[in-house]
């Protein structure tokens, strides 16, 4: 301990024993990765204690997840990719990428020569998008990443001096939304990553699910939901039966997000991809369970105290309160469709088509990742693509065909 411990017992989170994991087949981290969850556990602990014994599970995940140099998405470790916790649709392949890029293309044309990309990860995407703008002579005069991690903006830098150097001088990077922007805002598997708070229906009773420090382990314990989760938990509750002991979250964090840029675009359009549900869907009586999960090493699994700092935490999205929020903040639902049709509206099938067939194993090794793109069994229908705009009147091509705005 440092010497502004001195002279009095450490705390509560200096003692902490590593939560376990029922799933034992998960890979052990390296000793400097295990330092700093450490490190990471005692300083949300300490938060814990120093708030009377208990703080909501959005707080510790935000604080899991993106606490300065120790949060997952704030830390120096490799997520993205074979390499990393999990693989996303623009790792898969070029092609989402490529196609993706008609949609842009058109919502560049009807509002501003502009690109926000949030949360670029590897940036591969921007790799593949102004690639392929480029190819249709649709590029942007800017391509500004809203990143908050300094590791990743020096990875998405990386990738972009390697593979489109000449694009560079169009790029840049943000750490805050701006005050005014038109043009296309893009967040790939951004909201899933958003805290949310834990809700369980008693009957009439409803409690916030937390978390608090009990002989050395995180734990959860429950409080009377309060403010604005209440009255959401609520709402949720007023029209469908929820049997009791019904666990599940609520999106205040997102939806928060969603009314910032209602406030900040001019013209233009968010795109937003995601795999979630329309209300109906996500409270399910089958999903009782809600659909919190974890990313480790490629291992999914459902216990978010393993390893703070060190592997994903995620929810699925409700786009029905993604919807509600963004058109109470005067934005304008565009469409809502399955990845698989929003892919194909895009041309998927042509971008694919480009590809030379004289390499078969490159070939098939392509073709083999369009399919998880498009596969019910795979990201074609759990995944969605939603876009909200303003000043955007001529309807969008990627919802030309299976637009499900109807579900919501």
């Amino acid at each position: 301990m440092g010497a502004r411990h001195a002279g009095r017992p450490p705390p509560i989170g200096a003692m902490l024993i590593r939560s376990p994991v029922a799933n034992a087949a998960l890979p052990a981290p390296e000793a400097e990765a295990l330092a700093c969850s450490d490190a990471l556990s005692r300083h949300i602990a300490d938060e814990i204690a120093g708030t009377g014994g208990w703080i909501g599970f959005d707080r510790f995940m935000e604080r899991a997840l993106y606490t300065p140099a120790m949060g997952y998405y704030a830390g120096g470790a490799r997520k993205f990719g074979a390499a990393g916790d999990f693989v996303t649709a623009p790792e898969l392949c070029a092609a989402f990428g490529q196609t993706l890029a008609a949609q842009v293309a058109q919502l560049l044309a009807l509002s501003a020569p502009r690109i926000i990309e949030v949360g670029a990860g590897s940036g591969q995407l921007a790799v593949d998008l102004l690639g392929e703008l480029e190819r249709r002579g649709a590029l942007p005069d800017s391509y500004a990443i809203l990143e908050l991690s300094g590791e990743l903006r020096a990875r998405q830098g990386e990738k972009l001096a390697a593979r489109a150097p000449h694009l560079l001088p169009r790029v840049s990077w943000l750490e805050r939304l701006p005050t005014h922007f038109d043009g296309v805002v893009l967040a790939n598997e951004v909201l899933d990553a958003m805290p949310v708070g834990l809700v369980v229906w008693h009957g009439d009773d409803i409690a916030e699910r937390g978390v608090a420090v009990d002989d050395g382990r995180f734990v959860w314990r429950e409080r009377p939901a309060t403010g604005a989760l209440l009255a959401k938990a609520r709402a949720v509750a007023a029209d469908r039966e929820l049997p009791p002991g019904y666990l599940s979250e609520i999106p205040l964090a997102a939806s928060a997000w969603i009314a910032e840029w209602a406030a900040v675009l001019g013209r233009g359009a968010l795109l937003l991809i995601d795999y979630g549900f329309p209300r109906r869907e996500f409270y399910h009586p089958q999903r009782h369970a809600g659909t919190l999960m974890c990313h480790y090493r490629h291992h999914a699994h459902g216990e978010p105290f393993y390893l703070p700092g060190l592997q994903d935490i995620t929810a699925h999205v409700d786009f029905t309160a993604i919807v509600e929020s963004a058109c109470g903040a005067g934005l304008e639902l565009l469409g809502y469709a399955t990845q698989a049709n929003f892919l194909f509206n895009c041309g998927l099938t042509e971008v694919l088509a480009r590809t030379p067939t004289d390499d078969p194993r490159s070939y098939l090794a392509l073709a083999g990742a369009a399919q998880k793109l498009i596969s019910p069994a795979e990201m074609g229908e759990l995944f969605k693509v939603m876009a909200l705009g303003k000043g955007i009147a001529e309807p969008l091509l990627g919802f030309a065909v299976g637009d499900r705005s109807v579900t919501l």
